[in-house]
């Protein structure tokens, strides 16, 4: 391994710390999937070569470049050289298709546009929609069918330039990742190199406190931002070896563990509950795993899943895309409880306020705030959203729409999202969002999105849906599916479903989701695991 030095400001670029690596160790690994390995040296020339293409396609400075890419070597190879283009990349959710998809590109305004030969289809439906961005197509030529696209091949096929870091600067924007929208319509979160690299060495480095010979196992996807935080970046600025698998399986979890040796992972939601769930196997502990952060892990499964899978588990912390270390637990393991959220790192100032702005008591719950305390801690803003910037933000003070409380031993605990959202297999679902995509659809004259408690995870809701049908309006359980799988993620389908006369109303007409909670399941709810419906990812 080798660990970079960043005490110099000039050398926290993104791109650069691989142009480090390639220098000082290149002959490692970094990059392994099952029939590709790239080492440092080798996605270093790569990305020098790509960003060449770029440039030729005609990328200028602080362009942006979407890209709707499954979570392979080239995702990571592309965010790089966009980089050192000085373009800023902006990755799509690959679940997202129809209405939802052509909207996200839209908001991108990307200059370039690349996915990949088995998700063209879907730009194909969206074509119409686009708005003249320059096509890429990660495939074999004669895979094309998107008119007038240029394969990602050509765009390796320059010579490749020489990177010039004088004219960036930690603080810039390198990046736009889209929120999943918790608090109502996503947002895309303007990254600075500095806002990925401060969480990474500052706290997560310390945290997982790497040792030659280590392998990260990332199980995440790459358009969002616990992949690249956990796994790919961090790898870079270590000098270690990083895995892609293109989804969590229970079932292969520890043999690809095994098969590649692999030493450190990340897991989010439900992932590590249904493996701790799975039939027990003799061999469950002998495994290459050394530290697992999964999150959230309840404090009374720590030591079984410990025990069982012979692995030290990580406490949580907490951070989100704005800030992506807000409180951890890396200086203070031991003197906090295991599920708390830790204490914050020294660059930024912490407390919490009621509605009116005013501190709350120790032990009370209210909003976490943050003010940054050194040059770019935080996010650059959000992204041509000028009523979200002025929301978030009070002052030199952020917002960050959860709610927390603080203990007498000085560690955060989390309580509960601000507005109403659901988190479901990881994913923090809008119920605001989820109702937009059925408001569409022209038999719903009313509809209301809403959690109920899962039974696998204490932390997470099941999406229900109470939907008001227009008079006269002739449509199944199934075919009211088919249309979320159609035009929303697949995560959007609910548990449960029920068609109603009404919904509870306020005199102000805002629906009373506390009254939905609190009646639950019913006998006349739509049930999605006891129907033929198949979910389509």
């Amino acid at each position: 391994m080798n660990k970079l030095d960043l005490s110099d400001n000039k050398n926290r670029i993104l791109p650069k710390l691989l142009t480090l690596q390639a220098e000082q160790n290149g002959d490692m690994e970094y990059l392994i999937t099952d029939d590709r390995r790239v080492t440092f040296a080798e996605a270093e020339s790569i990305t020098n070569s790509l960003a060449a293409g770029l440039l030729e396609l005609g990328l200028e400075k602080n362009q942006r470049v979407a890209f709707y890419l499954k979570s392979g070597i080239e995702t990571i190879l592309t965010a790089l050289a966009v980089n050192k283009a000085g373009g800023i990349w902006v990755p799509v959710n690959t679940d997202y298709k129809g209405a939802w998809l052509a909207d996200t590109i839209e908001r991108s305004k990307a200059t370039i546009l690349i996915t990949e030969a088995s998700l063209q289809d879907r730009i194909k439906d969206v074509e119409s929609s686009l708005n003249n961005e320059k096509l890429v197509v990660l495939g074999e030529e004669s895979e094309i069918s998107l008119s007038n696209a240029t394969t990602f091949a050509s765009l390796l096929d320059h010579s490749p330039l020489t990177p010039n870091y004088d004219d960036m600067d930690y603080g810039d924007t390198c990046a736009v990742l889209w929120t999943s929208g918790t608090t109502g319509k996503s947002k895309g979160v303007l990254q600075s190199h500095n806002s990925w690299i401060r969480p990474i060495a500052e706290a997560a480095s310390v945290y997982y406190n790497s040792q030659p010979g280590d392998i990260i196992y990332n199980v995440l996807p790459l358009y969002n931002s616990g992949a690249w935080i956990t796994a790919i970046f961090r790898a870079l600025y270590e000098g270690i070896p990083v895995v892609l698998e293109t989804k969590f399986s229970v079932s292969t979890f520890l043999d690809r563990l095994r098969e590649f040796k692999a030493t450190q992972t990340f897991t989010l939601g439900a992932m590590h509950m249904f493996l701790f769930n799975s039939p027990p196997k003799p061999d469950d502990a002998d495994n290459p795993l050394r530290v697992a952060q999964m999150v959230p892990m309840p404090e009374q499964l720590k030591e079984p899943f410990s025990k069982r899978f012979g692995v030290e588990l990580l406490p949580m912390g907490y951070g989100q895309s704005e800030v992506m270390v807000v409180l951890t637990p890396a200086f203070c393991m031991g003197e906090v409880p295991f599920s708390s959220l830790g204490r914050p790192l020294d660059d930024m100032e912490i407390k919490l306020f009621d509605d009116d702005f005013n501190e709350v008591p120790q032990g009370q719950i209210g909003e976490i705030c943050i003010k940054p305390l050194k040059p770019n801690v935080i996010f650059n803003g959000y992204f041509d959203d000028d009523k979200a910037n002025e929301d978030a933000f009070t002052g030199e003070w952020y917002h960050t729409g959860d709610l927390g409380k603080i203990d007498n031993n000085g560690a955060y605990w989390f309580v509960d999202r601000k507005r109403d959202a659901i988190r479901f297999a990881g994913r923090n679902i809008s119920t605001m969002e989820v109702e937009m995509v059925l408001r569409k659809h022209p038999s719903v004259k009313d509809v209301a999105a809403f959690g109920l408690p899962s039974p696998h995870v204490e932390s997470e809701s099941e999406l229900a849906i109470n939907i008001v049908l227009q008079d006269g309006a002739d449509i199944t359980y199934e075919q009211m599916a088919e249309y979320i799988n159609d035009n929303a993620p697949h995560y959007f389908v609910p548990q449960y479903m029920e068609f109603v006369t009404t919904l509870p109303y306020t005199p102000t007409n805002k629906v009373q989701k506390f009254k939905l909670r609190e009646k639950g399941v019913g006998e006349n709810t739509w049930k999605l695991k006891e129907s033929s419906y198949e979910v389509k990812r």
